[in-house]
Parts: structure tokens; sequence; C-alpha cells
């Protein structure tokens, strides 16, 4: 559950990224194609078209169970639609990672990016690729459990302060 979190937290992180930056006047000045070939190696080495790879099957996903919902004797036909649209679409996801490079390319240099690739290709930068879902998992879940734990201060907190005005709260 707190690996799905996690990811669902990565994935709309990444898709907010590319879609803010989309939006930005500085992507007026292009990237080389040079860049973008580095920076579309930079996300597939840290994992990204994974990451990516599951909005195509959701956003099908969504649509079925909107048509569905519409019309529930078709549920069987656009079921198999679905799985033959999630085969036929599965490859579109390289359109977010050619995005998600064009991103990455439009904020490093030439220089930085060969720089942060061969970062990621040594045996440090392997064992941060391999260590960063951990390490989110569980830093999500530490902020959870501090969470609670400060939720119930607060509480204490105001239950205190209302009853130093006569109310119990």
């Amino acid at each position: 559950m707190i690996i799905n979190r996690a990811a669902r937290a990565v994935r709309t992180g990444l898709l907010a990224l590319v879609l803010a930056a989309a939006a930005s006047p500085a992507l007026a000045q292009q990237p080389s194609a040079n860049a973008i070939a580095l920076a579309k190696e930079i996300i597939v080495i840290k994992g990204g078209d994974k990451i990516y790879a599951p909005l195509i099957s959701q956003t099908i996903d969504r649509a079925r169970v909107l048509l569905v919902q519409s019309n529930p004797t078709l549920s069987v036909a656009l079921n198999e639609v679905a799985a033959k649209l999630r085969a036929e679409l599965a490859p579109r996801v390289t359109e977010l990672v050619n995005e998600g490079a064009r991103i990455y390319a439009s904020k490093f240099s030439d220089q930085e990016l060969k720089d942060a690739l061969a970062f990621y290709k040594s045996p440090l930068g392997r064992k941060i690729i391999e260590q960063e879902p951990v390490i989110l998992d569980q830093s999500v879940a530490n902020m959870e459990t501090w969470a609670n734990r400060f939720g119930e201060e607060v509480i204490a907190k105001f239950r205190t302060e209302m009853r130093k005005k006569g109310h119990e709260i």
C-alpha cells in the first residue's frame, strides 16, 4: 500500500513536472537533439519510463468505467476493447518520455546531462536508483507515523487550551 502511494506520488510529481514545464515559456528555446537523447537515457536508467507506463492503462480504464456506467450492458465488449487499446496504445508512453527528456534537456547543459548520466551509470548512482524507492517508502511511512503522533499532540493542546476557556472537548 505504501509502495503504491509512493509510486503514485512520484508519478503525479513527474506528470506535474512535465505539464508545468510544457506550459512554461522556458521551453521556447529548443534543447539540442544530443541533450534530449542524454536526458532520455537518464530517464530510462532511472526507471522513469516505467513510472509513466501505468498512465496509459489508467486512462483507458477510467474511460472504460465511464462508458460502462453509461451502458452496463456493454461491459463485456468494453472490457475487450479496453484490452485491445492497452496493447495498441502502450507504445504511446514514449511521448511522455520524450516530453520528460525535453524538460530535462531544457534545464541542464549537455555537459551536466553527460555528468548526470555518468553518475547514474556508476556503482553509487545505480545504488541510489535501486535504493530510492525503498527510501521513499520508508520516508512516507515515517511521515505518516510522525503526522499521526503530531496530530494527537495538537488535539491534546487544543483540549488543554479549550479547558482553560471553560470548554470540554
